[in-house]
């Protein structure tokens, strides 16, 4: 079947809803440009997993529409195009990573020279090669990399992640997010997750999703441009001290990090402000100033600014502090 032109994911006003009075999906309107590594972002419980379920078909939107490779989603030549890896995949524990891939393969019609051939390659890219333990004496992150070996092996058009790095270790995070890396161009990845840094880590292109509503879109570069706070980078010669002071007390400036030697990094709410008063306040006070240059900003500094909630890098998103004892899953 032939993958036709356009986003790899489409859908316009997706609504699904479970009879419970709140919609898991509200209006869902999303594009997913093909050859890209997609990052479906949100806390636990903003409905990414329904829509996962909804591109594989094991679910139905309640309404709207969803087109996967160009065709309507559930269409059944479109199975065959896709790869799929659950948040907690299963696995037969009695088989190798290679028998395993033979099953798989088989599944989808695959024999032979060609399935042999994809085997091989599976099971280089997914670091099992020469692996001979059966899986159920496999890591978490071993069956995680199986798992997305498995979601590849009909070579499909578009691979649906959901939630491969949660329950990892940083050690099998690592390894699998150098997998998902290296599928960039070779096919879209539609990768579901609620740790910002993983995304910023392996994506080229986010959406975020929050009580089932798509609140932004775009490439990540995008993404940090128009969202989060700003920050400025500068390097003074002498006084930085005082400098630092004077600055914590304009209204433009919400946090003046001192990082030594003169170098100062700040969080500003305005930018404009900003680069006429830190001048200025240089000038005041008779420094010199070496470096003065807009910083970067994080994804999880966006994320912050377009939902808001207590976000630790590196670590799970949700509305509460990590240390609360409750689960936002």
């Amino acid at each position: 079947m032939t993958v036709q032109d356009g986003p790899a994911v489409e859908s316009v006003a997706l609504l699904k809803s479970f009879g419970s009075g709140a919609n898991a999906l509200d209006g869902v309107n999303l594009r997913v440009p093909q050859g890209s590594v997609f990052g479906f972002l949100g806390p636990n419980g903003a409905g990414k997993t329904t829509m996962l379920r909804i591109l594989t078909g094991l679910a139905r939107p309640t309404s709207g529409t969803v087109r996967v490779l160009g065709y309507p989603v559930g269409d059944p030549h479109v199975r065959g195009l896709i790869g799929y890896l659950p948040d907690v995949p299963a696995f037969y524990p009695w088989m190798s990573a290679d028998e395993y891939l033979r099953f798989c393969g088989g599944l989808f019609g695959l024999n032979g020279s060609t399935l042999a051939a994809r085997t091989t390659a599976l099971l280089d890219l997914a670091g099992l090669s020469g692996v001979t333990t059966r899986i159920g004496g496999y890591s978490r992150g071993m069956r995680q990399r199986l798992g997305i070996a498995q979601a590849l092996i009909n070579a499909p058009q578009l691979l649906l992640l959901d939630e491969p790095t949660s329950a990892l270790d940083p050690l099998g995070r690592r390894d699998v997010l150098e997998m998902v890396g290296s599928l960039t161009g070779r096919t879209t990845v539609f990768f579901s997750t609620h740790i910002l840094a993983d995304a910023e880590r392996v994506c080229d292109s986010v959406a975020i999703l929050d009580h089932g509503r798509v609140v932004t879109e775009g490439s990540m570069a995008d993404i940090k441009s128009r969202f989060g706070a700003t920050h400025l980078e500068l390097e003074v010669v002498g006084g930085a001290d005082v400098l630092a002071g004077r600055l914590r007390g304009a209204d433009w400036v919400t946090d003046v990090v001192d990082h030594g030697g003169g170098a100062l990094v700040l969080t500003v709410s305005d930018m404009a402000a900003a680069e006429r008063g830190v001048p200025a306040m240089v000038t005041a006070l008779g420094l010199g100033l070496r470096r003065f240059e807009a910083g970067e900003v994080s994804l999880e500094e966006a994320f912050i600014d377009v939902i808001g909630g207590t976000v630790t890098a590196g670590a799970p998103i949700g509305r509460t502090p990590p240390d609360d004892g409750r689960s936002v899953r």
